[in-house]
């Protein structure tokens, strides 16, 4: 039987990830979990008819206060046979709208243009999660396009107690729109049993994330998470039915670029038959540069590369 983990204030951890932490849920590689997660600022209750505060949401705010991030997060969720060197391969089957609504905020000197926008004003957003589509404030429908912009593992237990908000090695608040149902994650696991938390529900965000919150709301996410052991793995990459996508994450969004620049070198040379300079002018030729999101203090870059051209020189 597949397991639930329900966003319960035991459940969650909100605004941090810490090695100390303890498993919520246990399973073993290969197996299929749902968890479930809630999306709030302490002051984000919206007012317009139609939209319902959960009462998990309500439970989280009156059981605990957020600490170093916004975010909270499900988790974690121990893999056995964990250990640090490994990874966790995170399959993302299937992501549910679980809110009827979502909110977006600007706050003054955050966002890619504080100084244009200078004070806070939060909006709230209708979903519809029969048809998948958003209802904004000034009249526009639009898809949705759910994606946690959350998934990681516990930092290595000297780092401590860190803030959601800056992605990292281990993954966290990589906000990339690239990362929904069918997507793999591959994150390096830092302690025993990993310990995986996901949460900061996206319903749809643009890459750039610019003005600094997408549409925030929970989600219901499938995963299939398998234990890569002795991955020696250094930083989270990704995959999707179609591309290879390498990440990299650096308050310096030109040093980011290079960083994921050379990931995505080294994981073509990986993967096939071509050499770091081939597979560097590859990049320049068939590559894609994202900006993944400008507000997270460390800014992301990641890197596409369709499938079907490394295909041509697999090893």
């Amino acid at each position: 039987m597949t397991q639930t983990v329900l966003p319960a204030p035991a459940n969650v951890h909100w605004g941090y990830f810490d090695a100390s932490l303890k498993p919520v849920a246990t399973i073993d590689s290969g197996e299929t979990i749902i968890i479930k997660t809630v999306s709030g600022e302490p002051d984000a209750v919206p007012t317009q008819g139609g939209m319902t505060v959960r009462p998990e949401l309500q439970a989280v705010r009156a059981a605990l206060a957020p600490e170093l991030g916004p975010h909270i997060l499900t988790g974690p969720l121990a893999v056995r046979g964990a250990m640090p060197g490994d990874a966790l391969r995170v399959e993302i089957v299937d992501i549910e709208l679980a809110d009827d609504w979502g909110w977006n905020i600007v706050k003054p000197g955050m966002g890619t243009l504080p100084d244009d926008f200078p004070y806070e004003r939060r909006v709230y957003l209708g979903i519809d999660r029969v048809k998948r589509t958003i209802q904004t404030p000034w009249g526009m429908s639009l898809a949705a396009r759910p994606f946690f912009g959350v998934m990681g593992v516990a930092p290595a237990r000297e780092i401590g107690r860190v803030s959601s908000v800056m992605p990292s090695s281990f993954g966290g608040n990589i906000d990339n729109k690239e990362l929904g149902a069918g997507a793999v994650l591959y994150l390096p696991v830092a302690v025993e049993g990993a310990l995986f938390s996901c949460g900061d529900g996206h319903a749809l965000q643009g890459d750039g994330e610019v003005c600094l919150t997408a549409v925030e709301t929970g989600l219901t996410g499938t995963f299939k998470i398998d234990l890569v052991k002795d991955a020696k793995l250094d930083a989270p990459y990704a995959e999707t039915a179609t591309h290879l996508i390498a990440m990299a994450f650096d308050e310096d969004l030109d040093e980011a670029a290079r960083i994921a620049l050379r990931r995505m070198i080294a994981l073509i040379v990986a993967r096939t038959t071509l050499t770091a300079d081939d597979a560097y002018r590859l990049c320049s030729l068939a590559a894609d540069l994202r900006v993944t999101q400008l507000v997270n203090r460390s800014k992301g870059i990641h890197v596409m590369i369709p499938h079907a051209i490394l295909n041509q020189s697999k090893r």
